[in-house]
């Protein structure tokens, strides 16, 4: 086979797996699209809890009320479907990959998609509560707290990012260890910069008070120790192949 078609059947191949990946998170998004409303009101659960008896949310713009909800089921359907869509990846690129290379990264990928989701998790089950009744709970006499939904969605994707991206601290830690870029000692020295950095990240992607942004640094702390000792037991020659 010439580079020229092995060019075109890699480029057929990657059609293929976007084309599923593609029509998979539609076939999610269609089987919610009914529950729209109630994916909505599940995302905002945290907030309403809050607010006081009688108040709401509300929609500042015509097209709000039936974009917004929308926007969550795509979200949700690109949260579940997710799993498949990295499979489709994986397909198209495992073939190029060495056996050591694949016993390396298929664990890490599976293992970045599990922390992703429970970084997620974290947030609107226990950052949300606290951060919520906070804002709320700051908010002067006679001020009625009526937060707009599509204002309310931008925030807890920011959150949600904001968390998922921090716990993936621990597969960062260990494949820059597996690629050769820096060892154990360099990780250990590197602490208590880690530290202060998890708190300057805190007060950046936390609202002002001083709970949620001790919520996210003591987890982005205890993330990092924890793949030191996912360092720590990994073989030195596989961290030596691995940079191979």
């Amino acid at each position: 086979m010439t580079p020229t078609e092995n060019f075109i059947s890699h480029l057929i191949e990657l059609r293929g797996r976007l084309l599923r990946a593609v029509v998979g998170l539609l076939i999610v998004f269609v089987a919610l699209f009914p529950f729209a409303d109630k994916l909505y009101h599940l995302l905002a659960a945290p907030l309403l809890s809050k607010l006081p008896q009688g108040a709401q949310m509300i929609a500042t713009a015509v097209t709000t009320p039936f974009f917004v909800p929308m926007k969550v089921t795509m979200l949700a359907a690109f949260l579940l479907a997710l799993p498949w869509i990295l499979y489709q990846c994986w397909a198209f690129v495992a073939p190029g990959l060495y056996a050591h290379e694949k016993k390396l990264l298929l664990p890490l990928m599976v293992a970045s998609l599990i922390l992703f989701f429970i970084g997620m998790a974290f947030a609107y089950f226990a950052v949300f509560p606290v951060v919520f009744g906070f804002i709320v709970g700051s908010a002067p006499q006679g001020v009625a707290v009526m937060t707009d939904i599509a204002e309310y969605l931008d925030f807890v994707i920011g959150m949600f990012l904001a968390f998922g991206f921090a716990f993936e601290v621990p597969v960062a830690v260990v494949l820059m260890a597996l690629m050769g870029w820096v060892t154990l000692a360099q990780l250990k020295e590197a602490r208590a910069y880690v530290i202060v950095g998890a708190f300057v990240v805190g007060a950046i992607f936390t609202p002002p008070d001083i709970v949620s942004q001790f919520m996210l640094a003591i987890p982005l702390w205890v993330l990092y120790e924890s793949g030191l000792l996912v360092v720590r037991w990994l073989p030195k020659k596989t961290a030596t192949s691995a940079a191979i």
